[in-house]
């Protein structure tokens, strides 16, 4: 087939996309008229996942040759962009932009909803809770830094439910507008700094390091400096117009963030889900195994236990879990009727789909 042939033909089948594609926009729409008229949310976390997932099963079983991450990413963008028509979207995430929370979020919400940047963890929580956007994206740990303290604090008092979660690969840059060679001061947060440790000792052990609130506002200081460079993301290069200059500088090859979505309801289930609970343990010996003992009889998996001062009383402590199902699945509803029993304090934070693939 002659050249002109084959870009004709790719030019019929583009046309035919869009045809398809606002189609599909026009039983979305009618998809959305149902569910106002029934009182249901418009959007749906559990569905998109479950959608997401047989898309990428249905592309590998025609043997398609898009892989299963830019089919999922394709997919996000077109269900985005439904969204963005259907309802006033906003989504608050700890600002600013350009942030791997800010890029967490896209990754989930895609690109064209609306994003509300907010200063510190406290107001990403508020926002939701008071409407100004309908989810929020919070960190809540790092695969080699550990749990991110900030955001278990304000669960204790918060209204909010975790909805979704979102596994984000960590991809840090050394970014600049500069030749390498004349970097002498290296900007960027301070969990940066620790990811990258190694890679700085070998590469810029004479630099000065200066650590700032974000990777943005790193990227924004060394677009300044005659003589600075940042460690951030590429979303933060393309903000300020940096080049990369080395990429995937992080120490380790496997540097994953958790993020949470945070939403006011919480998701039904979809059999493959995960819960997270926190609770206070009553101050007697053994209270905090007699607590836990419950998952071992019901055969429930726990994947995570984290503890954090109450910040209500001297020396109690909170403990946050994740544990395998739904808080509707039976054995789990009894499980944590068992568990409350050696509780002073119990709240189920929220279950969801339990993603745990790297975006």
């Amino acid at each position: 087939m002659a050249l002109d042939d084959v870009r004709n033909r790719i030019d019929t089948i583009d046309t035919e996309l869009l045809r398809l594609l606002n189609e599909r926009a026009e039983m979305v729409h009618e998809v959305g008229e149902i569910k106002k008229a029934n009182g249901l949310e418009f959007y749906a976390p559990e569905r998109e996942e479950s959608l997401l997932t047989k898309l990428a099963e249905r592309n590998e079983q025609m043997g398609g040759k898009l892989p299963e991450q830019s089919v999922r990413a394709i997919y996000r963008e077109i269900m985005s962009a439904a969204l963005a028509l259907e309802t006033d979207f906003k989504i608050a995430y700890l600002g600013p932009a350009g942030t791997w929370t800010h890029q967490a979020a896209i990754s989930k919400f895609g690109n064209s909803v609306d994003y509300l940047p907010q200063t510190n963890f406290a107001d990403v929580f508020d926002a939701v809770a008071r409407g100004k956007a309908l989810y929020g994206v919070v960190p809540i740990e790092n695969s080699t830094e550990g749990a991110v303290s900030h955001t278990l604090d304000l669960f204790a008092d918060s209204p909010l439910k975790i909805c979704a979660q979102v596994m984000l690969t960590i991809e840090n840059n050394l970014i600049a507008n500069i030749e390498r060679d004349q970097i002498t001061k290296l900007y960027s947060h301070p969990q940066v700094f620790g990811q990258c440790r190694e890679w700085i000792h070998r590469n810029f052990p004479a630099a000065d390091l200066v650590e700032v609130s974000s990777t943005t506002r790193a990227a924004e200081l060394a677009a300044a400096d005659p003589h600075g460079a940042a460690l951030a993301g590429a979303l933060a290069a393309e903000l300020y117009g940096l080049s990369i200059v080395e990429s995937s500088i992080q120490d380790s090859t496997t540097n994953t963030t958790r993020f949470l979505v945070l939403g006011r309801k919480t998701c039904p289930a979809t059999g493959n889900d995960r819960t997270s609970i926190m609770f206070a343990v009553k101050d007697r010996p053994g209270s905090l195994y007699d607590a836990l003992k419950p998952f071992n009889e019901f055969n429930i998996n726990m994947s995570k236990i984290e503890s954090r001062p109450s910040k209500k009383r001297n020396w109690e402590y909170f403990f946050f879990v994740d544990i395998k199902g739904h808080c509707t699945d039976p054995k789990l509803v009894t499980a944590l009727e068992e568990l409350s029993e050696h509780c002073s304090f119990i709240k189920i934070l929220g279950s969801y789909p339990d993603t745990m693939r790297p975006e």
